[in-house]
């Protein structure tokens, strides 16, 4: 019984009393993560070609 009774109050607390972002709200939000994806992919991108260029000038000191 405790578990129907967690599933009804869970229901009820996410029915009446959690606030819910609008349409515009979400869009929004979901730019700016886009965004920020987009910029942390490039600054990874960015930070691997240049330690792939800084080894390459490495390995070619030693051969």
């Amino acid at each position: 019984m405790k578990v129907i009774n967690y599933i009804k109050e869970s229901y009820n607390e996410l029915v009446n009393k959690v606030s819910w972002p609008s349409m515009p709200e979400l869009t929004n939000s979901a730019v700016v993560v886009l965004i920020a994806s987009v910029i942390i992919a490039i600054i990874v991108w960015l930070m691997d070609k240049s330690f792939e260029t800084i080894m390459k000038f490495i390995y070619g000191l030693f051969n």
